[in-house]
């Protein structure tokens, strides 16, 4: 369990973030009226260099915008997309929503996690894939359906996943 608190200990930002983060921080506090509504934009710039976003970087971002660490860890850990431990290369989202449960979801899961040989939430040996759920991927009509990456593809059959996951070395 990670202990947040309101104290926003002041951090050196430059030791942290990347000067072109946050330049493209700025860039993005100047479209809105107040710089909390850079939060997420903010998370997603961070995030491209690693593919996920550490304590110290939330904490740096929350110093950039002047807002409290927690504010700043909740919109962090509220959204699916910004990933708060390291992830694979290549991330999997299988839709297990309603509709693409009843168009295949379990044959799917169980295809990728014999595949992957890893279970939702783990990431191969290799560091290739991360597979975890997702609630709707809004890709109802072609289910089952999986996000890679910010490549989406329905409906996907058990027998395509070796198929499928070849496009990502």
């Amino acid at each position: 369990m990670r202990i947040v608190s309101d104290k926003m200990p002041k951090v050196d930002v430059a030791s942290i973030l990347t000067t072109s983060e946050i330049d493209a921080i700025h860039e993005f506090m100047h479209h809105y009226p107040h710089a909390r509504a850079a939060s997420l934009d903010a998370l997603k710039i961070v995030q491209k260099r690693n593919g996920w976003v550490d304590d110290a970087q939330v904490n740096a971002i929350a110093n950039l915008l002047d807002i409290p660490v927690t504010d700043m860890d909740g919109v962090a850990t509220f959204f699916n997309r910004i990933y708060r431990q390291p992830v694979g290369r290549h991330v999997i989202l299988l839709c297990d929503s309603v509709a693409c449960y009843l168009t295949g979801y379990e044959a799917l899961s169980a295809a990728l996690r014999l595949h992957l040989g890893i279970d939702y939430g783990q990431t191969t040996p290799d560091g290739r894939f991360t597979l975890l759920p997702i609630c709707c991927l809004g890709n109802c009509d072609k289910g089952p359906a999986v996000l890679i990456g910010e490549d989406t593809y329905g409906p996907i059959q058990p027998t395509e996943v070796a198929q499928l996951l070849e496009l990502y070395a």
